[in-house]
């Protein structure tokens, strides 16, 4: 297998949809010429042209809307928004039209687009460049929602999405663009994955923590550290946020009796609420403590050099670890 970088694998997986599908087309600020903000693109324009590989405006929601009108017209478009907290002048487009259509046309019509965004901190970004607003887009019906966490994902994770027929939420942990693995190059390999299943990242005994994204090697290194006091912990990667896969995460739950939701968003009103929710409804009686959840603190997304305080650490998932077994 190659051995790619995340974003290098997110360009490979892009590279085969453009050159499976001719109605696929990729769009957004600087994805041509540059390449993207984080290169993600890179190359792409030069080897299937302007018209397939757009550079836009600097305007979201014209990139999203025209987005809505390509795909009416029976293209595939794949948007990159530059940075997380920018999305939101294309928020109206994108929950009030591109969820919608659907089931505003009984099914009649469908809007497979695909709209890329780089999430979370960790990378010392300056103001609006490290927002978590995953919560905002799971809670939109008629979006899917997802975020890989490694390469191999990254690249499968993205083709699926581009290949099917609904609006999709991409998320991509921005700290995890130079991250690298290996890519099975064969849809039909036994790693590659669903993108509505969850994973399974470290099998544990004693406690689940569910997570995704640049969380998820957080995660993995307190539960290592976590063997020191005898406690084998299972770490899932969720993947998909919208729709949850519910039977993952209350199988390992129900075997643990103990979950902890670890996130970048802050807390409250955050993803960790609902999945907390869903692990009391169906694993009430298994539980041996209550569900905790491990967010950002419920401030503004602080200037790049309080950011290491701001986020959640191995030591915040670990005194939450804590709590859970002094319960």
């Amino acid at each position: 297998m190659p051995v790619l970088t995340l974003s290098k694998a997110l360009n490979t997986g892009m590279r085969r949809a453009l050159e499976d599908d001719p109605k696929v087309v990729v769009m957004g600020e600087d994805v041509g010429g540059l390449g993207g903000v984080f290169r993600v693109t890179d190359g792409l324009q030069k080897d299937f042209g302007s018209q397939r590989v757009i550079d836009t405006p600097l305007a979201e929601s014209g990139i999203v809307g025209t987005a809505i009108g390509l795909a009416l017209r029976g293209y595939r478009p794949v948007c990159e928004i530059q940075f997380d907290g920018f999305v939101y002048p294309a928020f109206n487009q994108i929950v009030s039209q591109l969820a919608k259509m659907r089931a505003r046309t009984a099914g009649r019509l469908s809007l497979p687009v695909v709209i890329r965004i780089p999430v979370g901190g960790g990378i010392g970004a300056v103001e609006h460049h490290s927002e978590s607003n995953e919560a905002y887009f799971a809670h939109t019906a008629g979006l899917r929602v997802v975020c890989c966490s490694d390469p191999q994902d990254a690249h499968w994770m993205l083709r699926e999405a581009i290949s099917g027929s609904d609006p999709v939420i991409f998320y991509e942990p921005k700290r995890r663009y130079w991250t690298k693995g290996e890519v099975a190059e064969d849809a039909t390999d036994s790693s590659v994955l669903a993108m509505t299943k969850a994973r399974v990242v470290r099998p544990g005994t004693d406690l689940t923590l569910l997570t995704y994204g640049g969380m998820v090697q957080v995660c993995l290194q307190a539960a290592e550290a976590a063997v020191e006091d005898g406690r084998d912990i299972e770490v899932i990667d969720l993947r998909s946020l919208s729709p949850l896969d519910a039977e993952t995460i209350t199988a390992s739950v129900n075997r643990t009796g103990r979950a902890v939701v670890v996130h970048e968003a802050p807390t409250f009103a955050g993803l960790g609420a609902e999945i907390g929710s869903l692990v009391t409804e169906r694993c009430f009686y298994r539980l041996q403590a209550p569900v905790l959840r491990v967010g950002a603190f419920d401030l503004p997304y602080p200037p790049a050099k309080l950011e290491e305080q701001f986020l959640p650490d191995i030591d915040r998932v670990l005194d939450a670890v804590d709590r859970s077994f002094a319960w």
